[in-house]
């Protein structure tokens, strides 16, 4: 049975992908309810049912006790006694089953598979942002909302169901119920109603945005703490401990005045539902009776109406309590919105077709951009890079090297201008065959906390052990691997590497992403500072690998070291964003001009830019 219940909706079912999520708050949550509009349904009117069944047994006590007052003893059974059998048999069979298949459905159909969906659905949403959405926050914030929010809107459904469905059933059963007893007893049920939904609404309109405040704070804790804890080497490094502690203690404490001002808003709501329950019981109970000594109403009615506005006075508080447990819930909801439902900005043209690589060329048309500023990155470069051309690319820092990269990979679209790869307009192709045909060596080649075995294959997932070895053994990797140990005791390639790789030395971890890259073997080929990371032995010994990979491909060098940029077909100089001087290294030189400049500081065989750009 859990099996079946369990299956019955698919968290990894077809959906329409979006661009452009929903905004609205219910617009959001009803886009995620789709796959169980039928299971909601069945589970609505079952709860219902539930709620209308509790108030027939309490109208059937009053009938019990009125045939008990009635009726002789010794011939109740012989008047009742099928009766009872009757109403046995439903409370044994008939209520326990439709309980155990609403439960069933609550808590094995819906709960499970309704966080996932949405925790799926939100981080695949998520992993299409651009690299320059992930830029502008924290990835432990991100983090957060991912977590947080489905549990949150699952606990929201949860209400729905378990309180709210319930108490309606219940409150309009509860007044049809008096009224076929005394309908004057439904005078002060109806005054206990409206100044209970007087308190909810009191509470409802201040429960929200209290959640959000509480639920922005906590998120805010959690990209500090992550932060710190991201960074813990450059914390020691600086002897930052306290610094950090206090950085953290701020935004704990804004969490802790938040919540706090949230809890008050309960301690309210309790007071007050206390003070109008006693006037329900005082009301409904004390009428009955008064009712009942006048002869207006049976002793039935009287135990009708108590036994009512007691199990009402037992729910009022639970029902408060779960809504506003489902107002908080769709507070955290819309924190999490504000990166669950943020539009993809940088996405794929409507009809984009994969690129057809042919030869390699790059070509770069008035290419401009400024990063949302009027000036810094590129602007209005004109390049062309011919197929199997090596290019060397050098400047000061924020000259526009790395954001040429970035606006060749398409992690950004230009301000102005276009990119081409053999007359392909690289924003009209699909981003992920573009990528897949260039592969990248970065200054800082962080890991996936994976094996090695895992981090090397995502070059190329397909490729087999011989491959991959052969790939480790090219960029000088495989000796070191075989010697790795974790503390989970997997050794060489099954080695977990820790988070961004931290378990490795500078050294290693720029080996093994040249692995990666020599497995993926891209046609187009990137390396920004890719030997930076290497001692000059190490360094020696696979540059020849590095040449090598160079063979035959259109190669972007983004360096300092003299070695790496010498030998290259064309040097590029850029500064402040525009291309000043092009040549080989000996025409370059030849010009006397800033590329010469540069070159006459080299210290330790990097061209000393910082000095430079001081100048």
């Amino acid at each position: 049975m859990f099996r079946y219940l369990e299956n019955l909706v698919d968290p990894y079912c077809d959906y329409p992908v979006t661009d452009q999520p929903p905004q609205k708050l219910w617009a959001f949550i009803w886009d995620y309810c789709q796959p169980f509009k039928k299971v909601f349904a069945i589970t609505g009117v079952l709860t219902m049912l539930g709620a209308l069944i509790e108030v027939w047994l309490i109208a059937y006590l009053g009938h019990l006790v009125d045939t008990l007052a009635d009726t002789d003893p010794g011939s109740y059974w012989t008047d009742y006694g099928l009766e009872m059998l009757l109403i046995g048999v439903f409370l044994l069979v008939v209520r326990p089953l439709i309980q155990v298949i609403d439960v069933g459905l609550l808590n094995n159909a819906i709960m499970p598979n309704f966080g996932t969906l949405i925790r799926w659905r939100a981080h695949s949403h998520v992993l299409r942002q651009s690299v320059g959405w992930y830029e502008n926050d924290f990835a432990g914030r991100i983090a957060n909302r991912i977590m947080q929010t489905p549990p949150a809107a699952g606990e929201a459904v949860f209400q729905v169901f378990d309180a709210m469905a319930y108490s309606i059933a219940y409150v309009g059963g509860a007044f049809i119920l008096l009224s076929g007893s005394d309908p004057r007893l439904m005078i002060p049920l109806a005054i206990w109603l409206i100044l209970y939904l007087l308190l909810v609404r009191w509470v409802i309109l201040r429960v929200g945005p209290a959640s959000k405040a509480a639920s922005d704070a906590r998120s805010a804790v959690t990209g500090r703490v992550v932060d710190s804890y991201t960074n813990i080497h450059s914390v020691k490094m600086f002897a930052h401990t306290e610094a950090e502690r206090s950085y953290a203690q701020d935004a704990i404490e804004y969490s802790r005045v938040t919540f706090q001002r949230e809890m008050r808003l309960y301690t309210v709501m309790d007071v007050f539902l206390t003070l109008i329950n006693g006037f329900l019981i005082v009301a409904v109970v004390g009428w009955g009776i008064w009712l009942w000594s006048t002869g207006a109403a049976s002793i039935g009615v009287v135990a009708l109406a108590s036994a009512l506005v007691l199990r009402l006075n037992a729910m009022t508080g639970w029902i408060m309590w779960s809504l506003s447990s489902f107002f908080r819930n769709l507070g955290v909801v819309a924190e999490g919105m504000e990166t669950i439902a943020q539009p993809i900005t940088l996405v794929d043209a409507p009809d984009a077709a994969p690129l057809k690589l042919t030869e390699g060329r790059i070509k770069m048309s008035a290419l401009s951009h400024h990063y949302g500023k009027g000036s810094g990155g590129l602007d209005k470069i004109d390049l062309t890079i011919s197929p199997g051309e090596k290019i060397g690319l050098i400047g000061r820092s924020g000259a526009g090297k790395s954001t040429l990269v970035k606006l060749l990979l398409r992690f950004y679209d230009p301000d102005g201008g276009t990119i081409t790869i053999d007359d392909q307009d690289i924003t009209k192709v699909l981003q992920d065959s573009l990528r897949a045909q260039i592969g990248m060596v970065q200054q800082d080649s962080s890991l996936l906390h994976r094996s090695v075995r895992d981090n090397i294959l995502y070059g190329r997932p397909d490729s087999s052990e011989a491959e991959m070895t052969k790939a480790a053994r090219r960029a000088e990797a495989h000796e070191f691997i075989l010697d790795l140990e974790d503390p989970e005791g997997r050794t060489g390639y099954d080695a977990h590497v820790g988070e961004r790789g931290v378990k490795l030395s500078g050294g290693q971890r720029q080996r093994i992403a040249l692995a990666r890259v020599i497995l993926k073997n891209a046609p187009i080929l990137v390396l920004d500072e890719a030997t930076s990371a290497l001692d000059s032995e190490v360094e020696a010994e696979i540059q020849n690998t590095l040449y090598g990979m160079m063979a035959g491909k259109t190669v972007i060098a983004i360096a300092h070291r003299l070695s790496t940029i010498a030998q290259m077909d064309r040097i590029l100089v850029l500064d402040d964003g525009h291309i000043v001087e092009q040549g080989t290294h000996s025409e370059l030189l030849a010009q006397g001009g800033l590329y010469s400049r540069f070159w006459s500081r080299q210290s330790g065989g990097f061209i000393d830019t910082e000095t430079e750009a001081a100048e």
